[in-house]
């Protein structure tokens, strides 16, 4: 697909993976929704990439579909879908303070694999109306996985479950849409420099991307939204999740 002129919604937008791939997306042409649940931060980003800011709650089945509606009100019905929201908070099953509660599990699957559902299938829903480009295709959705989902290490029960569902429902997913011209594609990246890694302090920002095998580093939310674009404008890619994690497997802690 050629991203000029696409309408696309980008959710999580307001910061790291999610910002990043906003604004190669409007670098590239298309006209950005930044969806996230932190308005101030989301209007920022759209000011600068020229986009619209929407408030919405992924998890939420109402906030997510007046989302795509406000956001389809500026831009028209989005073509692409990018799937950055979510949480990832580290905490062990039984630790020294006791069980993990069940409402703390809940809400990262909610966010991270409920929310990233919720929001396939309303963009989803509006593409499939839409005119076919002359291959046929209709629309683009990625979403967010993780090397976690593989390797999860302990404490990561929660995450790692979270965005296995993610790996493991983009190929059905795909599969389904398939009739629709839709392609669903997911990216697992491994350490990233986003903000939540980047308040670390620099000694431990550098232990953990010297655990890199090559490139030793943290990876650039640029080089996520690259692949992204490259995803977008590669119409073959279909039903993968591609890692992005310079060949490093996790260790269990």
């Amino acid at each position: 697909m050629d991203i000029k002129g696409q309408a696309a919604l980008v959710t999580g937008g307001a910061s790291g993976l999610g910002a990043a791939t906003a604004r190669a997306l409007a670098a590239a042409g298309a006209k950005v929704a930044v969806l996230d649940v932190n308005e101030k931060a989301a209007a920022d980003v759209a000011a600068d990439i020229k986009g619209v800011a929407v408030a919405c709650d992924v998890a939420d089945a109402a906030s997510g579909e007046a989302a795509v509606q406000k956001a389809a009100a500026a831009h028209g019905p989005a073509r692409i879908l990018i799937n950055c929201a979510g949480v990832g908070p580290a905490k062990r099953i039984l630790g020294r303070d006791g069980v993990m509660p069940l409402d703390e599990y809940e809400r990262v699957i909610r966010i991270n694999l409920i929310g990233t559902f919720n929001m396939l299938r309303l963009a989803a829903a509006g593409m499939q109306a839409l005119e076919p480009f002359a291959d046929g295709e209709r629309g683009v959705i990625i979403s967010t996985a993780s090397v976690a989902a593989f390797e999860g290490q302990i404490g990561q029960a929660a995450y790692s479950s979270s965005k296995g569902g993610v790996a493991a429902l983009t190929l059905p997913a795909a599969r389904e849409f398939a009739q629709f011209g839709i392609r669903v594609l997911a990216i697992a990246p491994g350490i990233f420099g986003t903000p939540m890694l980047k308040a670390l302090p620099q000694e431990a920002q550098d232990s953990l991307g010297a655990a890199v095998p090559f490139p030793k580093r943290l990876g650039h939310p640029d080089e996520f939204a690259a692949l992204a674009l490259h995803m977008i404008g590669n119409s073959y890619l279909n039903g993968e999740v591609v890692r992005l994690d310079g060949a490093l497997r996790m260790a269990p802690k």
